[in-house]
Formats: C-alpha cells, sequence, structure tokens
C-alpha cells in the first residue's frame, strides 16, 4: 500500500470526515473502523492504527456477545422506517412523528467499567467511547470550537508516590490523582483563578482573535456538514461552569459578592469569544443543536441566586442564541446537573431549551418540566440512576414513570449522569432492553 503525505487542509478534512461519520454516543465523537476519503481525485482506505483495530474488535465482540444477545440488544431496532440519524434527531426534537426516538446514552465511571467487567463485560470494553460501540448507541457529531485556553499551562507532575501523584494540569488547577483508579474525581489543591489580579493572564490565553483558533479547512467542514447523515452539533461553551472551575468553588461564591463586577467582566469576554467563533463556524456548517455546559447546581439548587442569574447570564445567553436562530439551530441544550428548577425560566428567557441530564435525585424531573413548561422545553435524560442499582421491578416503573413524556415528543431519555459502580451489570442490560422494548429502539 502506498503511503500519501496529506497537507494541513487535507488532514483537517480528513479529522472532519472523520468526526462527521464516525461519531460515537451522544455529543462525543469519537473513533472510525475503516474510512474511504477522497484525495486528490482518487479513494484512499485508512486505517487509524492500534485505535481503528480496537474499534473492529469491539465490534466483533458485540456482535458475539451472549449477554447482550440474551437481553435482546443485538436485534435491529423493532421501529425503523428509514429516517437518518440527523432526520429522526430533528423530528424528534420539533415534535414531529418518528419511528423511534434516538438511542443515546451519557456513560460510565471507571470504577463502574471496572466492575462490570468481573460481570460479564468484555475487558477490552474499558472506556466511554468503547461501550458506545459495544451497546449500539445511534452516533452524532459536531463542529471544531476551538475555546479552550491558548497556551494552555504547562502539565507537570510536581509530586509522586506509589499511591498518587500531584500535578498542575494543563488547565492550571493543582491536584492529587490516586493512581490505583479508587476515586475518578481528583482531590482539588489549587486553582488558577484566585482573584482579579489572575484575571489578565487567563483573559490572554482566551484571545478570539488568536488565528489558531481558525485553524481547520472550513470549506471541508461545510461540505461534510451538508452531506452528514448524523445530527451535528457545536459547543457554546460555558459562561459560569468555566469560571467556577478555574476559581474553586468557594473562590466564585465569594467573589460573586466581594467582586461581581469581576465576574461579570470574565462573563463579556466568554461571551465574546463564544459569538466571535460561533459567528465563524456557522459561515460554513450545517449544524442540528448547540450545546452548552454550567454544572452551577448543587441537589436544593444553583450557586449563584436566579437574580444574579437573570441579570449576569440571560442578556449574554441571548447574543449566543440570537447567532443559532439566525442559522435555524432552535435545539440549545445547557448540561447541568442538580437542581436546576429555579433556573429553567431564565435559560428559556436566554434561549436555551434543551435541559439536560435531568438528575432525579436532586429533583430535576422531566415529567414535572413537562407539565410546567410544555412544549417550550426540550429534555435529554431523566432516567434515575439510584432505581437501575435496585432491582427489575424498579427499572420497569422508571421506564413506565418517563413513558408518556417520551410520547409527547422533544424528549431523549437515558440515565441522569453517568452511571455509577452501584448499578450491576446485569441490572444495567436490563435497563437498556426494557428502554429498547419500550420505545422500540
Amino acid at each position: 500500500m502506498a503511503l500519501v503525505t496529506l497537507s494541513a487542509g487535507e488532514r483537517a478534512k480528513l479529522r472532519l470526515t472523520i468526526m462527521i461519520f464516525f461519531g460515537g454516543a451522544v455529543f462525543v465523537l469519537t473513533v472510525i473502523t475503516r474510512l474511504c476519503i477522497l484525495v486528490r481525485g482518487k479513494y484512499i482506505w485508512l486505517r487509524m492504527g492500534a485505535m481503528v483495530n480496537e474499534a473492529d474488535k469491539i465490534r466483533r465482540l458485540r456482535a458475539e456477545d451472549k449477554k447482550l444477545k440474551k437481553y435482546g440488544l443485538l436485534e435491529p431496532p423493532a421501529r425503523d422506517s428509514g429516517y437518518t440519524h440527523r432526520e429522526r434527531y430533528w423530528r424528534t426534537m420539533h415534535f414531529k412523528g418518528v419511528d423511534r426516538i434516538p438511542n443515546h446514552e451519557f456513560g460510565y465511571w471507571s470504577e463502574t467499567l471496572q466492575r462490570w467487567h468481573n460481570e460479564g463485560l468484555p475487558k477490552e470494553v474499558d472506556c466511554d467511547w468503547k461501550a458506545d460501540i459495544f451497546f449500539g448507541f445511534d452516533p452524532t457529531g459536531s463542529v471544531p470550537m476551538d475555546l479552550g485556553w491558548r497556551p494552555a499551562f504547562e502539565h507537570i507532575v510536581l509530586e509522586e508516590t506509589d499511591r498518587y501523584k500531584i500535578i498542575r494540569g494543563s488547565d492550571g488547577v493543582k491536584c492529587m490523582v490516586y493512581k490505583d483508579g479508587s476515586s475518578s474525581i481528583p482531590h482539588y489543591i489549587e486553582f488558577p483563578l484566585k482573584g482579579r489580579e489572575d484575571w489578565p493572564d487567563i483573559k490572554r490565553r482566551l484571545d478570539p482573535n488568536d488565528p489558531a483558533r481558525y485553524n481547520y479547512d472550513w470549506e471541508a467542514i461545510g461540505e461534510s456538514t451538508h452531506k452528514a447523515d448524523i445530527p451535528i452539533g457545536i459547543s457554546i461553551g460555558s459562561l459560569f461552569g468555566w469560571i467556577r472551575n478555574w476559581m474553586g468553588f468557594e473562590t466564585v461564591s465569594l467573589t460573586c459578592y466581594d467582586d461581581p463586577d469581576l465576574i461579570e467582566e470574565i462573563m463579556e469576554h466568554l461571551t465574546v469569544l463564544i459569538t466571535t467563533l460561533l459567528q465563524h463556524a456557522l459561515k460554513y456548517a450545517k449544524v442540528d443543536y448547540a450545546l452548552g455546559w454550567e454544572d452551577m447546581a448543587f441537589n436544593h439548587g444553583p450557586i449563584i441566586s436566579p437574580a444574579m442569574f437573570e441579570k449576569w447570564m440571560v442578556p449574554r445567553y441571548k447574543r449566543i442564541t440570537d447567532i443559532l436562530h439566525k442559522h435555524g439551530i432552535d435545539v440549545v441544550i445547557v448540561d447541568c446537573d442538580g437542581n436546576i428548577n429555579s433556573l429553567v425560566e431564565l435559560w428559556l428567557a436566554g434561549g436555551v431549551n434543551c435541559m439536560f441530564p435531568l438528575e432525579i435525585n436532586s429533583g430535576s424531573d422531566p415529567v414535572a418540566l413537562r407539565e410546567k413548561f410544555g412544549q417550550e422545553v426540550l429534555l435529554a435524560g431523566g432516567i434515575d440512576k439510584i432505581q437501575l442499582a435496585k432491582g427489575k421491578k424498579e427499572i420497569e416503573r422508571e421506564i413506565e414513570r418517563v413513558r408518556k413524556t417520551v410520547e409527547s415528543g422533544g424528549y431523549i431519555p437515558h440515565v441522569d449522569h453517568r452511571c455509577p459502580a452501584d448499578v450491576s451489570y446485569d441490572n444495567y442490560l436490563y435497563y437498556l432492553s426494557v428502554k429498547k422494548t419500550a420505545f422500540g429502539l
């Protein structure tokens, strides 16, 4: 086989082709198996080394897996009238008649997969993208939005023992990471944004005019996204969640009261960054949904007051969603854990209309939100992970609880966060089986 040296533009087109046509499950683009693309007038087959070999292996494992077969998870969808994944997603999120809802799931903690390896999950399935392939979830795609720090901090190991490492990551956060996998969540020690004196250094890393943020073949992106038969998303970043990550919970909470002008100044800069990149990307790309991330609530309510949210965030969300609406993108998702009930009306006022992942134990219930807001609100998630850990009857009741809301449209049900390790593998497969039967997946 002849080797082909690709130009920068051709490499960008390759990345986009991979991203668009071989996505993983919901909101995550991951891997390809075997790819044929057009380069300089010739079709060439590309195999992407170890990662592709792993994907091939996962698909073979899926096809031969006795547990998946036992639970009926290898059967084709019971309701499939020929819609593409893109058409099905659009119709679902616009309350149109559809053969079946999209089949999406949130993901898994590493401890969960480790437990399941002892209960029948092939050991090769050791991360989310492999699990997405193994369980056969529907693909989605996305276009690039380079909203990160440029330059990022240098990743440095500051201390190392047999049990842990203390690192400063590329996000500037100093934390302790355990080596034995006993915790997926690091122990945070120090944050890069402690107050106004640190903001100039962070701000320079968020320059919307940095040419490196636009270093993609946008013509190829436009062509690929217009031809794609899977739903295509775009990131709209974060207005508060990123600030919390950079400051830590205690500092951001105090700063909201001690220096609210700083919080608003950072949000304004983030809004300019997001809208600048968004306007550029949407000159070329055809996009079906936008996704933002906040994680600004706990189990009893938000970190900041609704009044602060209304003053600081709603007008800036409107500037972002006005651009989306201009380009026909009216599915705007916010990823926010915890109890979001006091913020939903404000997100809707800002043009953000899809709530995700709807953590039931915190009180964010898709059934209640649909009863309150009707078709004004779209929903994703809302299957109580706690019930999955209990048993078959509880799983059946949980699916039945949301059935009418799912059937009313505008709702893609899945576990309300990463599936935790107290859910057995058989319980999870049973959940997928019950969901498949209930909704024709």
